[in-house]
């Protein structure tokens, strides 16, 4: 590589990482588990051949997005690329003296693969390879040609999800009892030939060209090997960010067991999100001051299909959280409308009221027309975002930490059943009642208090300070 003369000398770290960039396989995959280092091995990877003319590569997210993340795929090559390449940002590559390249893509839609009709490229990378299809990487290999003298070869990241195809792809490398990797199976090689659609496998290259005489007259059989990497091969990592571990501690039981100890089995499923005995019962809330919401999850069924549900949590300023009523039913739209004006009377002024707005104009007229009725309530609305397990995830970190508290009432069996199914079962609605009303009362900022010999209020740190004259003064 025809470094500059102040460049850095850059390496991979022992371990997995080394071994990832030693390998001879056509297809190796490396990862399994957050902050083994992976992106950076792949960016490794493509500056191996920077001084070589014509050389190419491609390294994709699924998103365009996802390639201009912070600590994405350009910014980390920000950090390791300008001792060596010249960028140009507008199409996201970098071109070496030798006139080697290395561009930055997405392949977001089925139809994006056709982009590259007609491309030769020598290395072609995937980050996250479960977030690709898998036509989308199968015909990629038609475009995995070189001639520039480097073989052609691909390599790609991946964190473990159970339901990818990648699961199935690397099963050989994977225990599938327990989930975890075969750490005697790493960066073994095996060789495939893919007929029709189906892959056959075998132990070796001659294996695969004697079962297969006519495809071995066409091309040799694809090398391919599985290298498992987790956070404790990046001490690199560790040193820099010595949370980190205990972030990935914090996640909920299925991302915990995927994210930490590269889990490929585990699913998600009734009892893994939350568990039934995680809930802990208490006769009342605390006696003092708490930032209070109901937050309401709105179906118009009378009979059959969804529920609505109207979840009462509070939240004390060491950030403990309490579930104190929750109302529940199928009801017609009359009957819900004249239940949540009921519901907010009961529970008084100081309570602030959310739904969860449904997407298109139906739902927003919906939300409009409840904000309406509850005239005088501090009410408003919320559009969902993401899918309804990754809005719940946050509550449900809370809930298997112990922070979550269930005030003892008649719903409470309902209640605590329908997380433990989740999301397995039909019925939703009190767990994405409660998750709006966590994920809006853990944004909301720490209340603090303000004592004086007439009264003690409660208010938001906006609403207090000193004046010029060093004077205290609130909105009060």
């Amino acid at each position: 590589m025809n470094e500059k003369d102040d460049g850095p000398f850059l390496e991979a770290q022992d371990g997995p990482q080394s071994e990832f960039l030693a390998t001879e396989a056509n297809i190796c995959i490396f990862g399994g588990a957050a902050g083994g280092g992976k992106t950076y091995a792949l960016l490794l990877e493509a500056l191996r051949w920077g001084n070589v003319p014509n050389f190419g590569a491609v390294i994709f997210r699924r998103t365009s997005k996802q390639v201009r993340a912070e600590g994405g795929l350009w910014d980390r090559s920000m950090e390791l690329f300008p001792w060596y390449a010249e960028p140009r940002e507008s199409v996201l590559q970098w071109r070496f003296k030798s006139g080697a390249r290395v561009t930055f893509a997405h392949m977001e839609h089925e139809k994006d693969k056709f982009n590259w009709d007609g491309s030769q490229i020598p290395y072609i990378g995937f980050d996250e390879l479960i977030h690709f299809k898998k036509s989308q990487f199968f015909y990629m290999l038609s475009r995995n040609r070189s001639a520039c003298g480097v073989p052609p070869y691909i390599r790609a990241t991946t964190n473990p999800d159970a339901d990818s195809w990648v699961a199935e792809f690397i099963s050989w490398w994977i225990d599938q009892e327990s989930g975890y990797p075969i750490q005697a199976r790493s960066g073994v090689l095996r060789w495939f030939y893919m007929v029709e659609n189906q892959i056959y496998w075998y132990s070796s290259k001659v294996d695969a060209m004697e079962a297969n005489p006519g495809l071995a007259d066409e091309a040799e059989p694809k090398s391919v090997t599985f290298i498992p990497s987790m956070l404790e091969h990046n001490p690199a990592l560790l040193l820099r960010d010595p949370n980190y571990r205990s972030n990935l501690m914090a996640l909920p039981m299925v991302e915990r067991e995927r994210l930490l100890r590269g889990n490929w089995k585990i699913q998600v499923e009734g009892g893994n999100i939350f568990n039934r005995v995680w809930f802990k019962i208490v006769n009342v809330a605390p006696n003092e001051k708490r930032m209070m919401i109901r937050y309401w999850d709105k179906a118009a069924t009378e009979s059959g299909g969804a529920e609505t549900a109207g979840v009462l949590m509070s939240k004390t300023n060491d950030n403990r959280f309490f579930v104190e009523d929750v109302v529940h039913g199928q009801w017609s739209t009359y009957e819900r409308e004249k239940i949540i004006k009921q519901t907010a009377e009961m529970d008084g002024k100081d309570v602030e009221i959310y739904m969860e707005q449904e997407p298109g104009s139906g739902g927003k007229d919906s939300a409009e027309f409840t904000i309406r009725q509850l005239s005088g309530y501090r009410a408003r609305a919320q559009r969902a975002t993401g899918s309804k397990v990754d809005r719940a995830m946050p509550f449900a970190s809370q809930v298997e930490a112990g922070n979550v508290n269930i005030v003892k009432g008649s719903w409470n069996n309902a209640y605590i059943e329908q997380h433990h199914a989740f999301p397995n079962t039909n019925l939703k609605d009190m767990v994405d009642a409660s998750s709006g009303a966590f994920n809006v009362l853990a944004l909301k900022k720490k209340k603090w208090e303000y004592k004086s010999e007439m009264n003690v209020k409660y208010f938001e740190p906006k609403d207090f300070g000193w004046d010029i004259d060093n004077n205290w003064k609130s909105r009060w």
